[in-house]
């Protein structure tokens, strides 16, 4: 697996998946996952994407075989979205198609509002909103949570809702192993920083084509909720599967990927 050194903190490690003819210069997408995952959950999108696009999936700072960070680490989107500009840079991308899922969503929709000439598309897959409404008050809580049971019970109680109820049982049990290998710390300051991000001045600035995923039953936003905010950026399309999975992305890999590749050949 290759790696790239961020900082003195981070050792960042990134899979690469690349099918596409030999004689011609790909263009690269790179695909940020959500909470308590790694580049490993993009494997349903890796078919579709990789014989058209050299895609890149990284495991974001804390999660993963990168580095763990510490407890009472300074996390910050502007922190993430710089670590996303680092690794593309390492990569020799001049533009990237760039993919969020959930929290993820947030850095991505960031990232290309602040460097618009970095980018060709902007996917975000069952991302919360630009500010995640009552999130704040109630993050206390489920920290308090999340450390009482461990992150891999955490996971495993939330699957159903994360997942939706047309996820096969072995699915949740994958999902759940996977997640609960998350470090805690690093799961921790992710989520008391991530999940109160207030980005709704930077959806004005994001220039690039976006598509935006969400399913019909979301438990993160309404497909009203959602669309409000996608109105807000200029070039957005939106997107609403069936099904009541709010990470979307992972439930449904095969129609995501299929609708975000058609998306970008749209824009090419």
């Amino acid at each position: 697996m290759p790696r790239v050194r961020i900082d003195a903190d981070l050792m960042l490690h990134y899979a690469v998946d690349d099918y596409t003819d030999p004689w011609r210069t790909a263009q690269t997408a790179i695909l940020l996952h959500g909470l308590g995952e790694s580049g490993a959950v993009w494997f349903g999108w890796v078919p579709e994407l990789a014989r058209e696009l050299r895609v890149v999936r990284p495991d974001m700072r804390g999660f993963g075989a990168s580095t763990p960070m510490p407890k009472g680490f300074a996390w910050s989107v502007d922190l993430l979205v710089a670590d996303c500009l680092a690794l593309a840079d390492a990569l020799g991308c001049a533009r990237i198609h760039l993919v969020g899922a959930k929290l993820a969503g947030s850095v991505a929709r960031a990232f290309a509002a602040r460097h618009p000439d970095r980018m060709h598309t902007l996917t975000v897959v069952g991302s919360p909103p630009p500010l995640w409404p009552g999130r704040a008050e109630r993050l206390p809580a489920l920290i308090a949570e999340l450390r009482r049971l461990g992150v891999a019970r955490w996971a495993r109680e939330g699957m159903a809702s994360r997942l939706g109820d047309r996820f096969p049982a072995a699915g949740m049990a994958w999902w759940s192993d996977l997640m609960g290998r998350t470090d805690l710390e690093s799961q921790v300051g992710f989520m008391t920083t991530i999940e109160c991000a207030d980005i709704r001045a930077e959806l004005a600035r994001i220039a690039c084509p976006t598509l935006v995923i969400t399913s019909e039953a979301s438990g993160v936003a309404s497909v009203e909720q959602t669309r409000a905010w996608a109105r807000s950026i200029a070039r957005s399309e939106l997107c609403v599967v069936p099904g009541n999975s709010y990470h979307v992305a992972a439930s449904d890999p095969d129609r995501c990927a299929r609708e975000t590749l058609a998306f970008i050949r749209r824009h090419q």
